[in-house]
C-alpha cells in the first residue's frame, strides 16, 4: 500500500481496524470522508483530478442506460468486505436502494476504479475484490487509454486479466447486455 509499510517491522506497528469498528467510527463522525478501509488499514483516498472526474462521470451514464432494473449503479459508496470497506468509483450491485438501509452491500457484479494518480493502489484492490468473490473488476487508466478487465475471482486473486484499448468494446461478462465502446468513456482529444 505504501512504501513505509513494506518493511515487516513497520507493518507490525500498524493498528488494524475491524470493518465493524471502521463503520462505527464513520457513523460517529470520527473519520473524515476522504478515507477507506483496505486490509484493516484506514487509507486516505487520492484527490480526484479533472480527468478522473470526467471518466467517472461518463461511466455511470453508459451503465445506467444498459443495466437491468434489478441492479443499482452506485458511485463512491462503500462495500463491506471481510477486512476492507473500499469505496470504488463505481459499483454495480443487484438489488434496490432500500436493500442497504442498514448495511452496505457485501458483493457486486462489477466494480470500477478510475486510476489517474492511484494506479498502484487500485491494482492492489484487485486482490481484495477477488478474495471477496466480486465477479468483475475494471481498472480504467484514461492516460493510457486502456482498461484492465479482471475476471474469474478466486482466493488467489483474479485468474483472468485482459487489457483493452480505445479501439475495443468493453463488455461486462457478469451482467448480460452491458457493453459500450471504450472511446465513449475516454476524453476526446487527449
Amino acid at each position: 500500500m505504501t512504501s513505509l509499510l513494506e518493511p515487516l517491522a513497520f507493518r507490525d506497528l500498524v493498528h488494524r481496524t475491524p470493518v465493524e469498528d471502521y463503520h462505527r467510527a464513520g457513523e460517529t463522525g470520527v473519520l473524515s470522508d476522504d478515507v477507506e478501509l483496505l486490509r484493516g488499514i484506514v487509507v486516505t483516498k487520492m484527490p480526484k483530478s479533472p480527468l478522473h472526474e470526467l471518466v467517472a462521470q461518463k461511466l455511470p451514464k453508459r451503465l445506467l442506460a444498459q443495466v437491468p432494473n434489478d441492479f443499482e449503479v452506485r458511485r463512491e459508496t462503500p462495500l463491506t468486505l471481510r477486512d476492507s470497506a473500499p469505496e470504488p468509483d463505481i459499483s454495480v450491485v443487484r438489488g434496490k436502494l432500500d436493500d442497504w438501509a442498514t448495511a452496505h452491500p457485501s458483493t457486486a457484479h462489477l466494480v470500477i476504479e478510475v486510476a489517474v494518480t492511484s494506479t498502484a493502489l487500485d491494482e492492489g484492490k484487485a486482490e481484495i475484490y477477488a478474495e471477496a468473490g466480486l465477479a468483475e473488476y475494471w481498472l480504467v487508466r484514461p492516460e493510457d487509454r486502456a482498461v484492465d478487465v479482471y475476471r474469474e475471482p478466486s482466493s488467489e486473486g483474479f485468474l483472468a486479466k485482459t487489457t483493452l484499448t480505445e479501439r475495443d468494446t468493453l463488455r461486462c461478462a457478469s451482467i448480460l447486455g452491458v457493453g459500450f465502446a471504450m472511446a465513449d468513456i475516454l476524453p476526446v482529444g487527449l
